[in-house]
């Protein structure tokens, strides 16, 4: 490495660092991440070295988190629950980014989103792409969740079902 290389490493390496410092020190809002996004992002973190230390135990886990929600996502949450495990018992839940999710082979299908912990006007419940849902050229992989009625609470088991065939 020449002295001339080193110089303008060692030049970007400070410009960072106090680009960085300038950003903390002058006390504004980052356009980034939200707390809650970051804190989710530290959850599934803290998921990923229990799963990979053999500690992590996905139908506990998820019970443990729908039970700590507040009302009402706690209610909406504990009927979500059962109908994705009467409607597809061979999902596996565990956690995802903090939240409750259900997997196949390792890969989360579908997942619930609680408008507390994002501070929302909505809950969501949502399919990735592992989900067996396409149908054209375009379709819809999330839905608001204001209230689980007999008939959302159908359509829900009818996607499930679906999702995993």
């Amino acid at each position: 490495m020449t002295a001339s290389t080193r110089s303008a490493k060692s030049t970007t390496k400070q410009a960072a660092k106090k680009s960085a410092k300038s950003t903390v020190a002058s006390g504004k809002k980052s356009n980034g991440f939200t707390d809650e996004e970051r804190a989710a992002m530290k959850e599934r973190a803290q998921e990923l070295k229990a799963q990979r230390a053999g500690k992590a135990d996905g139908e506990s886990d998820v019970l443990a988190r729908i039970a700590a929600m507040p009302q009402p996502d706690r209610a909406m949450c504990e009927r979500l629950h059962a109908i994705i495990k009467a409607s597809a018992p061979a999902l596996a839940p565990r956690l995802w980014y903090g939240m409750p999710a259900y997997a196949k082979d390792g890969k989360v299908v579908c997942f619930y989103q609680s408008a507390q912990k994002f501070k929302t006007r909505y809950s969501s419940f949502g399919f990735n792409d592992a989900a067996n849902l396409d149908e054209g050229a375009m379709w819809p992989v999330a839905f608001a969740l204001v209230e689980l009625t007999a008939a959302e609470a159908a359509r829900i088991g009818e996607l499930v079902k679906r999702a995993v065939s």
